[in-house]
């Protein structure tokens, strides 16, 4: 992977790290999930044939921006 930098500030001092899902079924990690937000009939998101990509997380140790990447599908 080239080198990251923080959009917000320029800085190239990334740190990587990952967003945790800690909700009840979860796997402990979330993904971004190809189109928009549906519901089905229990409140639930409908992810059936849908593309969902794990995602990377960096946070800048100078300003603490996150910078995240869809990377990887599962």
């Amino acid at each position: 992977m080239s080198i990251v930098r923080c959009t917000h500030c320029g800085e190239e001092a990334l740190e990587p790290g990952f967003i945790m899902d800690s909700g009840q079924s979860s796997q402990g990690y979330v993904r971004w999930v190809e189109g928009a937000l549906e519901r089905g009939l229990f409140g639930g998101a409908k992810l059936f044939g849908r593309a969902k990509w794990e995602i990377e997380a960096y946070r800048c140790r100078s300003c603490h921006h996150l910078e995240l990447f869809a990377r990887n599908p599962s």
